[in-house]
This record gives C-alpha cells, structure tokens and sequence, in this order.
C-alpha cells in the first residue's frame, strides 16, 4: 500500500457521502439495459480498479465516497486481503524451488500492504481533495500504522525459511527512523534490506524506481520470487519477480 507521496496520490472521505446534483446513479442503466444501484455502481468501480482496468484516477467518485470507506473498514476487505496472502502462500510452498543460499529473495512494499494507512484516512480525508503531503508525513513521523494481520504471518513465514525479506516503499528517506520504528513496535523484524527514497528518486515514477531497485537487487545476486504489494507499480517493468500479489486498495492510485 511504500506509497509515493505524489499527486495521484488523493484520498476521500469515510464518513460524508457527497452527491452530485446533476446526477443520480438510481436513474441510470448499463449499455446493456441493467438498471444500476448505487452499490452495483461502486462495487463496479473498485472492481475495476483492482483488475487495474481503471488507472490514473485523481478521485474516487463522490457517489462512492462512502461505500469505499465501509469496504476499507469491513470483513470483506479482510477476507480479500487473507486471500492473496493465502495464494501467495500456496504459490511458495507448491512453486519456488529455493536454493537455500541467502539469495532467495521476497519483496514487500510497506503501505497499505505490511503497515495500515486507514487510520490516517479515517481521521483525515475530505471528500475530493487531494492528499496533503505535510500532514500525511506527520501521521507517519507519530509511528502509529498498525500491522496487517496477514502480512505480519506471511513475513514470518518467509523468514522461516531462509528467505530474504526486502522493503521497498517510496516513502521518503528521511522517514527512515520513523518508518524503522514503526515496523519493529508492530511486530517486524529481520528485514534484510530497507529501500526508500532518496530525493534523485523523487524525479522518476514509483514504477521505474521500484525496477530500478529490483535490477540492483538482481545485480547483487539476489533471487525475486515474489512481491507483494498494493499497486501495480510495485509489480510493473522489468525485471520483474516470478509472481506478484496484489492486495486490495481502492482509496487512491500510484503510477
């Protein structure tokens, strides 16, 4: 979930739905006749972003706003995330012919993925508007993103095996202690490389940046069987691992 703190970053409200005047989703149909409910409607959209059909986008829709933010909070969400660890795991245990040599390797992305920004969200978002970078920066600073559950097991897991953990985010460098901190006061330890951003990388896009580390990694003589991450550019451009696993996000999208 790293998260680049960039201008496609944006984030929306969870408790104030805003409507549109000009339009009322209860009147409307698919191209095929269908009549649309507001849940149908919104299910749709965060369906699609998470098939990575909808890209780019600078705000979830306001008829929206609400329905994403019980989605984020409900079990539903829990059972989806439980899922891809599942598959991940099925993926490890059936698929990876590890070597055992300190160079098999998994990569995580930290946001939203090991660590929960919904607080922050919870707390913080206007419907529409975009992220304010200054305020997003001192949630992190005050160390209070709790561990997703799932992702706390499988990263044990990995260890366990003598596989390599890699964080890669794109939180800035200079949260390093805070983010460090964070981790190890939720239960994450042992991590055999912290990769954040340095201000050189602030100029490229979070895909090229997270490539460019895998390229090094690889160079390093390191293994990537999988990544874990929630969005596609955690995945995106080469080289790439084995497999990549994405977690559910709807709230916001990084490029």
């Amino acid at each position: 979930m790293g998260k680049a703190l960039c201008s496609s970053l944006v984030f929306i409200c969870f408790f104030i739905p805003l409507v549109s005047a000009n339009w009322n989703i209860l009147t409307q149909k698919t191209h095929g006749g269908l009549m649309i409910s507001l849940k149908n409607y919104c299910e749709g959209w965060r369906i699609n972003v998470e098939l990575h059909n909808i890209r780019d986008f600078e705000v979830v829709p306001e008829e929206c706003t609400e329905y994403i933010g019980k989605y984020m909070r409900s079990t539903q969400y829990k059972v989806d995330s439980e899922r891809a660890i599942e598959e991940s795991l099925i993926y490890l245990s059936t698929s990876c012919n590890l070597k055992k040599d300190g160079e098999d390797a998994w990569i995580f992305d930290i946001d939203d993925t090991l660590l929960s920004t919904v607080p922050y969200y919870k707390d913080n978002l206007y419907g529409g508007k975009k992220l304010n970078v200054t305020d997003f920066e001192d949630w992190i600073k005050k160390g209070k993103a709790p561990a997703l559950d799932y992702s706390l097991k499988f990263f044990n897991d990995l260890k366990s095996r003598g596989i390599q953990v890699i964080l890669i985010s794109s939180r800035r460098e200079y949260l390093r202690s805070f983010t460090t901190d964070n981790l190890v006061n939720v239960g994450y330890h042992g991590w055999a490389g912290l990769i954040l951003r340095d201000p050189a990388d602030e100029l490229i896009s979070v895909a090229k940046y997270k490539s460019d580390v895998r390229k090094q990694l690889i160079k390093n003589g390191y293994r990537i069987w999988g990544i874990i991450g929630d969005q596609y550019s955690s995945f995106e451009g080469t080289p790439s691992s084995t497999r990549g696993f994405k977690l559910p996000n709807p709230l916001y999208y990084i490029a």
